[in-house]
């Protein structure tokens, strides 16, 4: 989730920000059969949730590293700030892999992009005893056992390219993921929120053809409902859903998908991220995590659990934890319709821990340890390969 008024985007947020100015997983203490992590006295997980979560490829579709911009300025323009003991939380989260894509739009989004990939690239230069960059299918091989977070750099929008060549320069930056449209319309296409319904232009078109050529991954998760589709259409690689829900348990929120939209994800052997943001969930209270693997099980029975991903569209601690005053003007720069209520997080699902909290649920809803393991990360991984290989 990201806002749709640039002024007032999360990236933009990071740069005034900026201007102004736990233990490991290693020895769980077991109980009944139930284990403990990073000394907390609650919760408690399985000894099978603990599992998948340690022996998979673990990869959130959309996750920034951090909702506190001022954090994020700071680790970015000085490296060797990010700190032994934050890396720590990141990696005992049990995420390997992040893609903490943001919105970036109006005119000077080429400007915006070029910053926010330089300041990427320089804070994982300058951490790469922590962290490295996925470049490549061959790069998802090596995550685990090096002992870093690795990184997918991706924008939620793709109002930078000007021009075809763009897309080339972009992913010789480091870009493997581009959102074709924010929430708002483009010269490629419509956002979720937008007016009118409208589709792909034939720049966007020529845009989708070069995205496929380099092997950029297209996602569409913040589009239209007719930009979406005409993606799926003139796609001929997999199209991404990194982050929405399932629009008919959500009483119609713009933001999530259509059953025709699931339907083409499995079309085009392609993945949908499901997001625990609260308004995307359900549309009225109470809202669980329950409500949320709703979602998870509509897909699976739409399309096959192969189909299905994270792409929490969170940072490790969620939106509810962030300083109260960039909350204020985050939710500030978003269209009614999107329906917020007192709280954005869900329970369960708001904490570093998170994927443990997930694994567990889908065990309670009766998944295979082999679909559990795709749903964690085996699923995206699987097709950011096909779309990968150029």
């Amino acid at each position: 989730m990201a806002d749709q008024t640039p002024s007032i985007s999360r990236r933009t947020l990071l740069v005034q920000a900026a201007a102004v100015g736990i233990a490991t997983v290693a020895a769980p203490m077991i109980n009944l059969g139930r284990y403990q992590l990073f000394g907390q006295p609650a919760p408690q997980y399985s000894a099978r949730a603990i599992s998948l979560v340690q022996r998979s490829l673990v990869i959130d579709m959309l996750s920034v590293f951090t909702l506190n911009f001022p954090d994020q300025a700071k680790w970015e323009a000085n490296p060797e700030t990010f700190t032994e003991a934050e890396f720590k939380v990141f990696l005992d989260s049990g995420i390997n892999v992040f893609h903490p894509a943001v919105g970036l739009g109006g005119a000077n989004a080429y400007e915006q992009a070029l910053e926010f990939f330089s300041r990427w690239n320089a804070f994982i230069a300058g951490s790469d005893e922590r962290l490295m960059r996925i470049d490549s299918m061959q790069d998802f091989a090596r995550v685990k056992a090096s002992k870093k977070i690795a990184v997918i750099l991706g924008l939620q929008n793709a109002q930078h390219f000007r021009r075809p060549d763009d897309v080339n320069f972009f992913y010789n930056l480091g870009q493997r993921v581009s959102q074709l449209t924010y929430n708002s319309r483009n010269l490629i296409g419509n956002g979720a929120t937008e007016r009118r319904d409208e589709g792909i232009s034939d720049f966007g078109a020529a845009i989708i053809d070069r995205m496929n050529k380099v092997g950029m991954a297209i996602d569409v998760s913040h589009c239209g409902d007719r930009t979406t589709l005409d993606a799926f259409e003139l796609s001929k690689k997999p199209v991404l859903i990194t982050h929405s829900n399932c629009r008919v348990l959500a009483n119609g929120h713009p933001r999530d998908k259509t059953d025709e939209a699931i339907l083409a994800v499995k079309k085009s052997g392609s993945v949908i991220g499901i997001t625990g943001v609260r308004m995307f969930v359900r549309d009225k209270e109470p809202t669980t995590i329950e409500h949320a693997l709703d979602h998870f099980d509509h897909v699976s029975k739409l399309i096959g659990p192969e189909h299905l991903g994270v792409g929490s569209d969170i940072d490790l601690y969620g939106y509810d934890a962030m300083p109260a005053e960039l909350n204020k003007q985050l939710r500030a720069g978003y269209k009614g319709s999107y329906g917020f209520r007192e709280k954005i997080d869900i329970e369960g699902l708001n904490h570093p821990r998170r994927m443990f909290d997930l694994a567990e649920g889908l065990i309670r809803r009766k998944y295979s340890d082999a679909n559990i393991e795709g749903i964690l990360g085996g699923n995206f991984r699987r097709v950011l390969t096909q779309i990968w290989t150029a």
